[in-house]
């Protein structure tokens, strides 16, 4: 196993929302799939690189109470400025871990989830 995490879905309701608030904030790109009955927008990543989606499904439902997932960012100060453009909030952060790990936050994004983001040292 090289990785533990292999795929990662952020819940939301309004995927065309959800979608522009990324583009706007860390710069993803996406592919537009739909799957078992799901929508999806897939950000744009390259293989061996972990990919995941924003999913609009009746099964999942936006929460800031649970998994968190950190998103690369190349600034995360003008990532969390962003943020707030687009209607987000930053909760917690910016902190600069020790070790050369970088600098990380959690926000809040368009749709009510809690999502890390993550600029490496």
């Amino acid at each position: 196993m090289s990785n533990v995490i292999n795929w990662f879905e952020i819940p939301v309701q309004d995927l065309q929302r959800a979608t522009a608030f990324y583009e706007h904030c860390i710069d993803a790109q996406f592919r537009q799939e739909h799957v078992a009955g799901m929508s999806m927008a897939v950000f744009h990543y390259q293989e061996p690189a972990i990919g995941g989606a924003l999913v609009k499904s009746e099964a999942l439902q936006p929460s800031a109470n649970g998994t968190v997932v950190y998103l690369y960012t190349a600034d995360i100060a003008a990532s969390l400025k962003k943020v707030a453009e687009k209607g987000g909030t930053c909760c917690f952060g910016p902190e600069i871990l020790p070790d050369d790990i970088g600098t990380i936050a959690l926000i809040i994004d368009s749709e009510g989830n809690k999502v890390g983001l993550h600029q490496p040292a």
